[in-house]
């Protein structure tokens, strides 16, 4: 598949999983690989930012080397945010002092990037851009990455949302109602993965302002096993290229040793040079 102006790009989440992508987009960007459109889920909306903004290296470097001398990942950090993530550190002292981000490169990218959210009250998804205003830029990608029962709900324009990957894990048809024809897919499980676990009903107590997003998490398993069906009907058909780990991804959600995430991010670098050298 030939990568043109009709290619979107589509990035899966994952958590810590995410470093897969990091070593993809570095070598997308050591090559000039770039796209008109592209669209990410939490880890994915996270990490396409840092591609969009064309600063190589950041995502690995806030994913890695950060995560080991802040250690922004722990229970305790539900005593004083309510989150098993460092939320202040992460979408405040990291964006603007630590690993500052380029807004200025990537408000003036005429790419467009969106981000995937879940809308609580109405249990749909939101595919959400911004190109003026960093804080609400922050905000959504904070909501896109918010992981239900870990984390707070985050509101965007008043508007109560979490992680994308409830609804739509895998956004390759939100690229194709975009207009474009073909897509680059990151996955960041390896081919054949299918979620074993049975899916429950949640309890009524549980979100229990949101009885919408209780539907979505009641049917969170089956949701995600449908969408790797459709990308691999699609890779088939020819429609999409994919890249993803090679054999069993064994970095957690919310993996917290630095070797299996460095090995990761180099294999999605390795992955990403094996299916787009020329």
């Amino acid at each position: 598949m030939t990568i043109d102006n009709q290619t979107g790009l589509v990035l899966e989440g994952g958590g810590m999983r995410g470093v897969f992508t990091c070593g993809v987009l570095d070598y997308l960007l050591d090559h000039q690989f770039y796209f008109p459109y592209g669209v990410g889920v939490s880890a994915g909306a996270c990490n396409g930012l840092s591609y969009m903004s064309r600063q190589r290296g950041r995502a690995k470097f806030s994913n890695i080397d950060m995560l080991e001398k802040y250690q922004y990942i722990g229970v305790k950090h539900l005593w004083t945010q309510h989150s098993i993530l460092d939320l202040d550190l992460l979408y405040k002292e990291f964006p603007e002092r630590i690993v500052p981000y380029d807004y200025e490169t990537y408000f003036s990218n005429p790419a467009r990037f969106e981000m995937v959210t879940t809308n609580c009250l109405t249990g749909q998804a939101c595919y959400l851009e911004e190109k003026s205003d960093p804080k609400r830029l922050v905000a959504i990608a904070k909501a896109s990455s918010s992981l239900p029962y870990v984390c707070p709900v985050t509101y965007v324009d008043g508007i109560p949302m979490l992680d994308g990957g409830i609804i739509d894990s895998i956004p390759v048809l939100r690229a194709f109602q975009q207009g474009y024809t073909k897509a680059l897919v990151v996955l960041t499980r390896n081919k054949g993965y299918r979620k074993t676990e049975k899916d429950i009903k949640i309890p009524y107590f549980i979100y229990k302002s949101y009885p919408r997003l209780r539907v979505l998490l009641s049917r969170r398993c089956q949701c995600y096993n449908k969408q790797l069906e459709l990308v691999e009907r699609l890779e088939d058909e020819g429609r999409i290229l994919t890249i993803r780990p090679r054999k069993p991804v064994v970095v957690g959600r919310i993996e917290k040793d630095i070797k299996k995430l460095t090995d990761l991010y180099e294999e999605g670098y390795a992955c990403a040079e094996a299916a787009l050298q020329i």
